[in-house]
């Protein structure tokens, strides 16, 4: 109840923060991207910035993970992406230029490729000036993009039609075809179970799906008031910390429904890129009044070093917690948290209007004769409208 995860806000980008990305061999380094062009090397145990450069003409779309050595790729609605060595120079290293905007970019895990999303889905060779492979499925404008980083060869994107639509790169063909409800913000893979992501929506929920089984969800994540605008995975793949336009972090436990803790401060505005850091301790979110802000993955956990015994008594603590959890005074207790009059009375009204619905639901049920009344439609089913293949 009492814990304080918030660590620290790094400051110095002028605009809002709109994309970020981890070194996937270095705890230390965070790249995050501005809406004025603006791009910054993070140092999260000093808390300050290495380098940084205005790097594009328009805001930063897309920034990919790192790759061999120190390098980074970057995209923006300037139509170019861009390759940058902060260790060398404030010179990118080589500049890709696009007939249209970029939303997104990802980078495959070990090939000199990447995929950048706009109109449609290009695929590029770090050697070459033209994209090798475009796909698309009948979708106007792509928003995000993702490789799979263990199975390297699929890609998964969203669209501004409410679509996610997966490809395979081995056949240069989509796979499925998955149309929501309402439009799809972000993706992240599962890092530890190669074919199942999820999905932050519209609708103030993230959905989890199954790639091989995508005709329901096999997990939604509720709690937010406000559009998800982006998700994260832990390492572990246990954990998943989303980001939402309610100005409000939640992390879930990926196989429960409900958020096990929600952050927050006061200067804090729309959240529009969160972060979990490869040790699985920290999470960063970033939002736009311009700062980058460092938290504790796990509120109440004590940092630095903790000798044998103190372990020892953290960890049956925990276990009494887990032995009583059902108890109504200890449950009262672990979930009891402080949130913003604001989000408390936004989730009010949404509890009466999800409950009016459901009671409409069940008055028609009743006063509707047996043979004319239809099927009960499961909750995982509700938000999928169609199914391609």
């Amino acid at each position: 109840m009492m814990a304080k995860p918030f660590l620290g806000a790094l400051s110095g980008h002028v605009d809002g923060v709109y994309c970020m990305a981890k070194h996937p061999r270095k705890l230390d380094w965070l790249v995050s991207g501005g809406g004025d062009g603006d791009l910054r090397l993070w140092s999260l145990s000093e808390q300050k910035s290495l380098w940084n450069t205005v790097g594009h003409k328009s805001m930063v779309t897309g920034v990919s993970s790192f790759l061999e050595g120190n390098q980074f790729l970057s995209c923006s609605q300037d139509r170019t992406v861009k390759i940058w060595d902060p260790s060398n120079a404030i010179l990118p290293v080589a500049t890709y230029t696009g007939k249209n905007a970029f939303s997104g970019i990802s980078h495959h895990r070990s090939d000199r490729r990447f995929a950048t999303s706009g109109n449609a889905i290009d695929i590029w060779d770090h050697d070459r000036a033209e994209p090798i492979q475009s796909l698309n499925w009948g979708v106007d404008t792509i928003n995000t993009v993702k490789f799979n980083q263990t199975e390297t060869s699929i890609i998964a994107s969203t669209g501004s039609d409410r679509t996610i639509i997966l490809y395979d790169l081995r056949t240069s063909q989509p796979i499925t075809k998955l149309v929501l409800a309402m439009r799809t913000n972000s993706i992240a893979w599962n890092p530890m179970e190669a074919f199942n992501f999820v999905a932050a929506n519209e609708d103030h929920n993230t959905y989890a799906f199954d790639m091989r089984k995508m005709n329901k969800a096999q997990n939604i994540l509720k709690d937010h008031v406000s559009a998800v605008m982006s998700v994260d995975y832990s390492p572990t793949g246990e954990e998943v910390v989303t980001g939402s336009y309610d100005r409000t972090i939640r992390i879930y436990n990926a196989r429960q429904g409900h958020s096990r803790d929600i952050y927050h401060t006061n200067r804090m505005q729309r959240i529009f890129s969160v972060v979990y850091t490869m040790d699985n301790k920290y999470v960063l979110s970033g939002s736009d009044d311009g700062n980058v802000r460092l938290w504790k993955a796990r509120a109440s956990e004590k940092m630095g070093v903790k000798d044998y015994r103190e372990r020892a008594h953290l960890e049956y603590a925990e276990k009494l917690k887990e032995k009583f959890g059902s108890l109504p005074e200890i449950r009262r207790i672990t979930r009891h948290r402080v949130v913003p009059k604001a989000i408390k009375t936004a989730t009010q009204r949404k509890a009466i209007m999800v409950n009016s619905r459901r009671v409409k639901e069940e008055n028609v049920r009743k006063h509707t004769k047996q043979d004319n009344q239809k099927d009960r439609i499961p909750e995982r089913l509700k938000p999928i409208v169609a199914v391609k293949k």
